[in-house]
């Protein structure tokens, strides 16, 4: 009978030992998984800044772009309104400044503050924000998948439940690949 005893003892020992290195391995595992969502909790507020940063200077150009616009046209009224008053040599004179300004306002290539080129710089910073902004939302995604990660790892080891550490590391493994994808522009 204490023979049986001892060889109880001895599974139950073996059997504590084991859940307590599986229990370890899924500590770890569930640390590996915290470090990658903060990587990626950090690639994503650098995303959702860049994608801010874009967006408010996007802002800009195009109230500076209203802004032109709006001076230019005040131009070209003026100088459609003093064409018609009987010519002479200063009305010529101030027609042909007004339309001097307006071309100017409207294409500056000697500043790169025309309107031409503030739209030309404002399509730049919508495929930019554009951009940044796709990145957030894909950021989101790995943010999410390793939380749900790192839950799935961490019942396991109350439930002793094997396959939800292993779900969990898969979808880990899924989720810090794809955050390395987008880390270096493949997707």
């Amino acid at each position: 009978m204490s023979e049986k005893l001892e060889h109880a003892r001895e599974g139950i020992h073996h059997a504590h030992h084991l859940d307590d290195s599986r229990a370890r391995r899924t500590a770890v595992l569930i640390a590996v998984l915290a470090a990658a969502l903060a990587i990626a909790d950090m690639a994503e507020k650098s995303a959702q800044n860049e994608y801010l940063t874009r967006h408010v200077s996007l802002s800009d150009d195009w109230s500076f772009f209203q802004a032109k616009n709006v001076r230019a046209t005040i131009r070209s009224s003026e100088a459609n309104l003093l064409a018609s008053l009987p010519p002479s040599p200063d009305i010529t004179g101030r027609i042909k400044a007004a339309q001097a300004d307006e071309a100017r306002l409207r294409d500056d290539p000697e500043s790169g503050e025309g309107m031409k080129q503030i739209a030309e710089r404002a399509k730049v910073q919508t495929e930019g924000r554009a951009r940044a902004l796709h990145s957030y939302h894909h950021y989101e995604l790995v943010v999410s998948a390793l939380q749900i990660a790192i839950v799935l790892a961490s019942v396991s080891v109350v439930t002793r439940i094997r396959w939800l550490a292993a779900l969990g590391g898969g979808l880990g493994l899924v989720a810090g690949l794809y955050g390395v994808l987008l880390g270096v522009g493949v997707v």
